[in-house]
């Protein structure tokens, strides 16, 4: 009897009288963690929901009359639903043409950048050479120069070489990325500098090193390089702007403005209808390199 008293009661550390406590304790964490989690779950899903709301409300527009556009309250499903805003887009523009340009700006550039970018940050980061390091500092620096600040000279440039009116005009400014650098070198400084000491013992030259073992590592950098870019390009606006006069070589944005009609005239509904399908090629392109892109975030962050 004195035996299963002394076990009922209080004891020293490590007894039985502090099972209740010790799960009362783990119940405790299991709760805040689950609260905490619940919690973590609400705050991103409002933040997708307000990043995702005008996606939804110009696809909502697209599908509706001018009219219902600016009905009062605002009605997020439309009533009745019309599709022929969409073939709208084509008869009141060139939409397949402005498409085309921007596939050929965007891809160019895109391909360009991953040449120069790819080679910059192997050089930074693997190849030694005097002034390596304030060479980079300054590429970096020029992040942080406004593009406004050296438009016009390079429109000077473009002028004097030949190429205004011409989508060479946009793409030869922007082959090369200081971004892209940056993101490539910390990509390329994670990986093991054994496979390239023994592929030079082994009488590779500096090229085969950088083709056939670094590069193929970096695709999930060099993915998320692709992506960025064609995210950026396909929306630039201000370049297009300036360098282009030709209704002909307009890009995909700045094709979208004739469709506001003169004096902001036109169908708004329309114009939404040509911006949710500019939308598509970057949803798509984010889905199928959508793997590679969180690799390379991921894999090029680990190190500063």
């Amino acid at each position: 009897m004195a035996v299963s008293i002394a076990g009922t009661g209080p004891g020293p550390a490590g007894t039985s009288g502090d099972g209740p406590f010790k799960l009362r304790r783990a119940l405790g964490s299991r709760w805040a963690k689950q609260a905490g989690r619940g919690v973590e779950v609400l705050v991103l899903t409002a933040a997708a929901l307000v990043m995702v709301s005008p996606v939804l409300w110009a696809l909502s527009t697209a599908l509706r009359t001018p009219a219902e556009s600016f009905s009062e309250p605002p009605q997020w499903v439309p009533l009745h639903p019309i599709f022929s805003n969409f073939s709208a887009v084509f008869n009141n523009a060139p939409f397949v043409q402005f498409v085309v340009n921007s596939i050929i700006v965007t891809g160019a550039i895109v391909v360009g950048q991953l040449v120069t970018s790819s080679m910059g940050g192997y050089a930074f980061a693997r190849l030694r050479f005097r002034g390596r390091e304030p060479l980079f500092w300054i590429v970096l620096a020029t992040m942080m120069v406004p593009i406004q600040a050296t438009i016009i000279p390079v429109f000077i440039l473009i002028k004097y070489m030949h190429l205004s009116d011409s989508l060479t005009a946009l793409v030869l400014p922007a082959v090369a990325s200081a971004f892209g650098t940056f993101l490539l070198r910390q990509a390329f400084m994670q990986m093991p500098k054994e496979f390239g000491e023994a592929a030079l013992v082994d009488g590779a030259s500096q090229w085969k090193v950088f083709t056939r073992i670094y590069l193929r590592m970096a695709w999930p950098a060099m993915a998320t390089l692709a992506v960025l870019d064609f995210a950026g390009y396909w929306n630039e606006f201000f370049r297009p702007l300036i360098f282009l006069n030709s209704q002909s070589h307009y890009t995909l944005p700045l094709g979208l403005v004739i469709l506001q009609g003169y004096m902001g005239t036109g169908s708004i509904s329309v114009v939404l209808a040509a911006v949710v399908m500019a939308l598509v090629p970057n949803l798509l392109v984010f889905v199928l390199a959508q793997k590679y892109f969180v690799r390379g975030i991921a894999f090029g962050g680990i190190k500063g």
